[in-house]
């Protein structure tokens, strides 16, 4: 009898698991169509905003900005990371526009 009740309790724990990694995965793909929708929407503005000629710095990334300033664009890249959250690719681009 007992070994019947590890069965079910193993048979349990798999199939919890299992529910997990499917759930999270489905999340994982929310999440990521939502970032591509998200950046389609940031350049769009950005196209919109470049074509009225207005200017879109932000406030908080004076240091980028003196960064690239300078020269230093891989720090200004990192930098823009630690302000904003944004991977590698989204702040090379951001970065790339205000240069």
């Amino acid at each position: 009898m007992r070994r019947m009740d590890y069965g079910m309790l193993l048979l349990g724990v798999v199939a919890l698991v299992a529910v997990v990694g499917l759930a999270s995965s489905a999340t994982d793909r929310r999440l990521a169509r939502v970032d591509r929708r998200l950046a389609r929407v940031e350049r769009k503005l950005d196209a919109i905003a470049g074509h009225l000629g207005v200017a879109t710095d932000e406030p908080e990334l004076a240091e980028v900005a003196e960064l690239l300033r300078q020269g230093k664009k891989i720090q200004a890249i990192k930098a823009y990371r630690e302000r904003t959250g944004a991977d590698l690719k989204e702040a090379r681009d951001a970065v790339e526009r205000l240069a």
